[in-house]
């Protein structure tokens, strides 16, 4: 038997969910924008300015400018990874969720230019020896990847479903 303690706690987080039906689509559709934008400004910046910060000299093998994290090679790009995977997703659901919205070309081209130097200067701040940028292109792309192929599938599966109606 459920004690009051976890009967509350289940209603409380219950209490906050989307209910379909309940709830306006045009205030889920906003709380997600700002989510969306919020994770993307955390994970640009995180990039801009990399956890602790940039050799400031070309003492001791380092380079001037380049991120301090990158001497930790394997945790470094595990950081790059996920952090790229994260601003690229979100732009994603910024894109998606303007998408036929007025100046949602301006909203394109802005999200593509910050995407670009997002992506300058994670290059600028990792040092040259230490390339292993496919996996951070790759989880640049992965989660565009993903829609599209979420979208042929159920493209497919629709017209299967058709094509078995007329049987």
């Amino acid at each position: 038997m459920a004690s009051a303690s976890t009967t509350r706690s289940k209603s409380w987080f219950t209490h906050f969910q989307y209910k379909d039906g309940e709830d306006s689509a045009a205030d889920a559709r906003n709380v997600l924008l700002v989510v969306a934008t919020l994770i993307a400004a955390v994970t640009f910046q995180a990039g801009v300015n990399p956890p602790g910060g940039v050799w400031q000299d070309d003492d001791l093998g380092h380079k001037a400018g380049s991120a301090i994290y990158a001497s930790r090679k394997q945790a470094y790009y595990v950081f790059l990874v996920f952090n790229t995977m994260a601003l690229s997703t979100s732009v994603l659901v910024i894109m998606s969720l303007t998408y036929r919205f007025p100046f949602h070309l301006e909203i394109l081209i802005a999200t593509a230019s910050m995407l670009v130097t997002y992506g300058s200067t994670i290059f600028a701040v990792t040092p040259h020896e230490s390339y292993r940028f496919k996996y951070v292109l790759t989880a640049a792309a992965l989660p565009f990847l993903l829609r599209g192929l979420i979208r042929m599938f159920y493209m497919c599966r629709s017209k299967i479903y058709k094509c078995s109606e007329n049987f």
